[in-house]
C-alpha cells in the first residue's frame, strides 16, 4: 500500500490508507488510546482498541506506521481522524527527550534548543520557520530567472578579501594561504563583465567579525545579485522594491499555514518605498532623538529610530538610506558627489537588511579607488582583467537571508533562523 500523506487525508475519506510519521502524542484512557501521527505536511488523530494493538513500551516520537480507516471525527466539522487497524512501530525513542518539543513553544533557552537542535526543529513552530525562509530564497530565485537573470555559484575559497582583507577567516590551501570568501562580489561583478549581463546567487558567506550579537553571525546565507546597464543606483532600488513584493507575495501564498502559526504579519505595503540621504536621515535623528552623536552613520538604535521615523510620517516599514561616504563603503562602490557614494542600505523594522549600489565600471577609476584604500592594485589583478576589456555601468546588493526571515517573523535573535548557526562561540552540531 503506498503511503498517503495526513494533508490528502481529507481527499479520501471512507478509504483504508497508509501513514508514517511520529507520535506527536499519546493518550490511553481504558481500552482505548488516542495518537496524534505527525508527518511533514501535519497532524491527525487516530484512535486504536488496546486490546487489539499491543502499545506497550510505544514512547513519544516514535516513528511508526498506521493502517486505518479514514473517518469524519466526531464533534468536529471538516475534520477526519484514523481508526486504527495495524501498527508498526518502524524506529522506537530509546531515551527519554532532551526537551519537550511539543508544546506550542519551546519553553527552554536558545543554548540549550541549538545544542539539540535537530530535535528542536520537530516543534511545529520552529519548523515552520524554515518552511518560510525556504520560500523567501525559492521566490528569489524565481522572480530573478523570469527578470533574465543567470544564477550562478562562486567559489567559496578565495585568494583575497573584496574589501581588502579585513573579516576574513584564514586557511591553509596546500602551499598557500587562503580566506573564505565574505562575498561573491567580485565574481558577480565579473560575470557581468563576462557577457551574462544579469547574474545572482544563493550561497554561504562568511565575516570574521568579533562580535556576538543578536543580529550578527559569522558564516550566513546572502542572497546576491548584479545588473549592468544600469544609469545609478536607483535602478537598483527598483529592482529591489519589486523582488521583494514579489517575495513577500509568494510566501503569503504559499505559506499562510506557517504565518499564521507564528503570528506573524507582512507589511501591507511594499510599493513606493521611501528614501532618504544618509545626512538627512542623520539630521532627522539629531532632531527628533537628540542623537547629536551621530556622524556619517548609523548604530543599531539609529536604525531602529530611523525606522519609527519612516513608520510614523512616511508610512512605510522600509526605508532606503543613500549616499553613504566613500569612508564607509568598500573600494569599487561608485563616487558620488562630495566624497560620497552611489550605494544604498535597505532597513526593514529596525535593522538593515541590504547593502547596495552602483559600482566603479571604468577601468583607472577602480585602481585609484583601489590605491585610495590603501590596497596594492596588483593583489587584485584577476578581478581588474575585465574592466580592461569593456564593461558596462553595473550595480548590485546582497539580502541576508537569516536576516529577512528573522524581521518577517519578529524573531529578535538571528540564530533562531538559522538551521545551524556559526558565531563566535558555536561550531556544533
Amino acid at each position: 500500500m503506498k503511503r498517503t500523506l495526513i494533508e490528502e487525508l481529507y481527499l479520501n475519506k471512507g478509504k483504508e490508507v497508509k501513514i508514517q510519521g511520529w507520535i506527536h502524542r499519546l493518550r490511553k484512557l481504558g481500552k482505548i488510546a488516542f495518537i496524534m501521527l505527525r508527518d511533514r505536511t501535519g497532524i491527525v488523530q487516530c484512535v486504536l482498541d488496546c486490546k487489539a494493538i499491543d502499545i506497550k513500551g510505544l514512547k513519544q516520537e516514535s516513528v511508526v506506521e498506521v493502517i486505518g480507516l479514514i473517518k469524519d471525527k466526531q464533534g468536529a466539522d471538516e475534520e477526519v481522524e484514523i481508526e486504527v487497524r495495524a501498527l508498526n512501530v518502524i524506529s522506537n525513542v530509546k531515551e527519554d527527550l532532551p526537551i519537550e518539543i511539543n508544546k506550542s513553544e519551546l519553553e527552554c533557552n536558545l543554548d540549550t534548543i541549538l545544542n539539540n537542535r535537530v530535535l528542536s526543529l520537530r516543534n511545529i513552530k520552529t519548523n515552520s520557520i524554515f518552511k518560510i525562509q525556504a520560500e523567501l530564497a525559492h521566490s528569489f530565485q524565481e522572480f530573478l530567472i523570469n527578470e533574465g537573470f543567470t544564477q550562478v555559484f562562486s567559489p567559496k575559497i578565495v585568494a583575497e578579501g573584496t574589501e581588502g582583507g579585513t573579516e576574513l577567516f584564514p586557511l591553509q590551501y596546500f602551499e598557500k594561504k587562503a580566506y573564505l570568501a565574505q562575498s561573491p562580489q567580485f565574481y558577480k561583478q565579473m560575470l557581468v563583465g563576462a557577457g551574462y549581463e544579469r547574474v545572482f546567487e544563493v550561497a554561504h558567506v562568511y565575516r570574521a567579525e568579533e562580535h556576538n550579537t543578536q543580529r550578527h553571525l559569522n558564516e550566513y546565507v546572502s542572497l546576491d545579485l548584479e545588473l549592468g546597464f544600469i544609469e545609478d543606483e536607483r535602478d537598483i532600488m527598483a529592482l529591489e522594491e519589486k523582488l521583494l513584493k514579489f517575495m513577500l507575495n509568494r510566501v503569503s501564498e504559499k505559506c499562510s499555514k506557517e504565518l499564521n502559526l507564528l503570528e506573524a504579519k507582512l507589511p501591507e505595503y511594499v510599493d513606493n518605498i521611501p528614501s532618504l540621504r544618509l545626512e538627512e536621515a542623520v539630521e532627522i535623528l539629531k532632531t527628533k532623538y537628540n542623537r547629536t552623536e551621530l556622524v556619517n552613520d548609523l548604530d543599531p538604535e539609529g536604525e531602529r529610530q530611523i525606522c519609527e521615523y519612516a513608520k510614523e510620517y512616511l508610512n512605510s516599514e522600509f526605508l532606503f538610506l543613500t549616499h553613504y561616504p566613500r569612508s564607509k563603503r568598500p573600494m569599487y562602490a561608485m563616487p558620488a558627489e562630495e566624497k560620497l557614494t552611489h550605494s544604498f542600505d535597505l532597513l526593514f523594522r529596525g535593522l538593515e537588511i541590504t547593502t547596495g549600489g552602483q559600482r566603479i565600471h571604468n577601468y583607472e577609476q577602480l585602481v585609484e579607488s583601489i590605491s585610495s584604500k590603501g590596497l596594492n592594485p596588483e593583489s587584485f589583478n584577476d578581478y581588474l582583467q575585465v574592466f580592461k576589456y569593456g564593461m558596462p555601468p553595473h550595480g548590485g546588493l546582497a539580502i541576508g537571508l537569516e536576516r529577512l526571515t528573522a524581521q518577517l517573523l519578529g524573531i529578535k535573535n538571528i540564530r533562531e533562523t538559522c538551521l545551524f548557526p556559526r558565531d563566535r562561540e558555536r561550531l556544533t552540531p
